[in-house]
């Protein structure tokens, strides 16, 4: 038996897994140094309890740390326990969540804690990819211990008590915590986009258990993680009308209308997450123009452009799923870029990377147009061109370089007004109309509104089997 049976970091893994099915390895394990009296203090499992449980069934590895025990620093021992787990959970093929509450590193270990750190952030990079990582910030993450949710694939935050910081608020020139708490959930959570979701700590590990529900247990692993009672055909009667909420789309269509947003609160116009077809955990990043609230009034509106800060968000996420074959859906309403000093000193080098995400993610891939799709911003949105397997789009929707009435008054600079509108309905027959990118072959379907789940739920069960090759290389450098 462990002496933190009853510390709080202990109750936080026994509220997160199923009942009584979490086992507990290295209690036993002390802190190992004997400077600066160290010898004399009592360090119980060295300030890290760690072990294995279950969560709905599946297997999870779990560390908690111990803020009671020298206020959770990490030390050597206490790194080589969370080290250890990382190794067991690629031997075992199954998640690894980190329950963070910490002061940082332990000073009377010196290098010993340096090296500590740096195991953890090895081992890290080595499950990247083979397992999903999931932290939970309850306390202090401050310093280089803020890496560690920064290289999870997903990374939640308590919202009154959790602080997550490189430098600590007061530490930035001209700021102060009472001007902005810049380790605040809600900052951390709208403006770095490290963390997923903020709430109490019931709320969270409600969201981490439904999460690991959703997910492959590693890169290995079925995405089919459960069975759909839901109807494969069921009609979707609202999509047109509620078409600028992405969120709202992705809902409907899923499997009982079940819907895991990722990031919710960073880059709002675009929105990234997990939905269930046929059973199936299918991966979504869909452009959006506005949010609905639960009354169906619209609460924020967005132009139907890319920003600098989506297209970042929809590249990791991309990459994750492509990680674990893990099908993408990319819902496309896109007039091009946005066009503003903040967005524009980053937005080429943003777009590159979602470009290549998709490019070169061999994960099945489908496209569904539901509005505009206009120009270059169109190509990066998963387009046939960078590797879509399937392309559909609704009727109405436009495809092509430009709005037609922009374009018309681009080539006829000194025509009449008449003569543009003329120009700007040959210009969209011609060049804008959906039905003149099918005639070309890209776009495979056209399909009602109403129809979207039926087509997807066949679409993905088609690609299952995808086995796609790719060029002989180390890896890509974007």
């Amino acid at each position: 038996m462990s002496s933190s049976n009853d510390s709080l970091a202990m109750q936080r893994i026994i509220r997160l897994v199923d009942e009584n099915s979490f086992m507990e390895i290295g209690s036993l394990v002390t802190a190992r140094n004997t400077d600066f009296n160290l010898a004399g203090t009592n360090t119980p499992s060295d300030g890290v309890i760690i072990g294995h449980g279950l969560i709905g069934g599946s297997l999870v590895f779990v560390y908690s740390q111990d803020a009671s025990v020298l206020n959770g620093t990490i030390g050597e021992m206490h790194a080589k326990k969370i080290a250890s787990v990382y190794d067991m959970a690629m031997k075992m093929g199954a998640p690894v969540i980190g329950l963070l509450d910490c002061a940082g590193m332990r000073l009377q270990e010196s290098v010993d804690a340096l090296n500590g750190f740096g195991e953890i952030f090895a081992k890290e990079v080595e499950a990247s990819g083979v397992v999903p990582q999931i932290s939970a910030i309850f306390g202090t993450c401050g310093g280089g211990l803020a890496v560690v949710p920064a290289l999870s694939d997903f990374a939640f935050m308590e919202e009154t008590k959790g602080k997550m910081f490189v430098n600590s608020p007061n530490a930035i020139d001209g700021n102060r915590i009472d001007k902005c708490d810049t380790s605040a959930a809600g900052f951390q959570a709208e403006e770095t986009g490290c963390i997923d979701a903020a709430g109490s700590e019931d709320e969270i590990f409600a969201q981490i258990r439904e999460l690991v529900g959703m997910l492959p247990l590693n890169n290995e692993s079925d995405v089919y993680t459960e069975e759909c009672v839901d109807d494969l055909n069921r009609a979707c009667e609202s999509m047109a009308a509620m078409k600028g909420d992405a969120a709202y789309l992705l809902s409907e269509i899923s499997d009982s209308h079940v819907f895991f947003e990722t990031k919710s609160e960073y880059a709002k116009d675009m929105v990234t997450g997990f939905i269930k077809l046929n059973g199936m955990t299918v991966g979504a990043v869909a452009n959006r123009t506005v949010v609905y609230d639960e009354e169906g009034k619209e609460a924020e509106k967005f132009d139907a452009v890319l920003s600098a800060r989506g297209c970042r968000k929809a590249a990791e996420f991309i990459r994750f799923c492509d990680a674990f074959e893990i099908p993408v859906l990319s819902i496309t309403n896109t007039k091009g870029f946005q066009a503003c000093m903040c967005s524009e000193k980053r937005l080429a080098k943003e777009l590159a990377g979602m470009t290549a995400a998709f490019a070169s993610a061999t994960c099945p891939k489908v496209n569904l147009i539901v509005g505009d799709a206009f120009g270059s911003a169109y190509v990066t949105m998963n387009s046939k061109a960078i590797g879509a397997d399937l392309v559909y789009a609704w009727p109405e929707t436009k495809v092509g370089m430009m709005d037609a009435k922009l374009a018309a008054k681009i080539m006829y600079a000194d025509a009449s007004a008449d003569v543009l509108d003329q120009k700007a309905a040959e210009y969209e027959k011609l060049q804008s109309d959906v039905m003149a990118a099918a005639r070309r072959g890209y776009v495979d379907l056209m399909i009602e509104p109403e129809d979207t789940r039926k087509y997807l739920v066949a679409a993905f069960e088609m690609l299952y089997t995808k086995c796609a090759k790719t060029p002989d290389k180390k890896h890509g450098t974007k």
